[in-house]
């Protein structure tokens, strides 16, 4: 008798706490306006400072190899940095301007990527083509006959991913373009 008395105590005990947990769970996931609340993201903070030093880091980067090279590039208030070897002739490209080029894409290290010896020159509509945020920034800048070379860091460029080809992760790219005449 007393063995079920036991058990019986058990379960009643086992419920009540079962019953106060979904309770606890329930009213702490709700504002008294019955809103469900947001916690703040953990490690938040950690990430943008994480990214700010990975930005920081790449550009020093950049930096190196520019003075490796003895360049002397302007970096644009984005982040992209170029130079212009050979000004064209006529106006700036703008927005669905059809641009053909020659070029040859390639990381810090020297490493070449893609280039238009081996692929052809490049024939793309500014704003419309598919390409890097940074290349379609740098060609902004130029006029047809331009010749110029471009850094584009990585988050202006295939980012943490890369091009899941040629291009690593979070590279750097350097490109060197030359555009053509009309």
């Amino acid at each position: 008798m007393f063995g079920d008395l036991a058990m019986v105590s058990k379960t009643m005990n086992l419920k009540c706490i079962l019953i106060l947990l979904l309770s606890v769970v329930f009213l702490s996931c709700r504002h008294e306006s019955g809103e469900k609340t947001v916690l703040p993201r953990r490690g938040s903070n950690e990430m943008a400072d994480l990214n700010m030093y990975m930005v920081k880091k790449d550009r020093e980067r950049i930096q190196n190899y520019i003075e490796r090279k003895n360049l002397r590039m302007t970096e644009t208030q984005t982040g992209l940095w170029y130079q212009i070897l050979k000004d064209g002739e006529g106006a700036t490209f703008r927005e669905k301007d059809r641009i053909i080029m020659d070029y040859e894409c390639s990381l810090l290290d020297g490493t070449k990527c893609y280039s238009s010896k081996d692929q052809g020159p490049r024939e793309l509509i500014l704003g419309q083509s598919e390409m890097e945020a940074g290349l379609n920034e740098g060609l902004r800048l130029l006029k047809p006959g331009s010749e110029a070379i471009f850094i584009i860091p990585p988050f202006l460029a295939f980012g943490l991913p890369g091009d899941r080809k040629l291009i690593p992760p979070r590279a750097v790219l350097v490109y060197n373009v030359s555009i053509r005449p009309k």
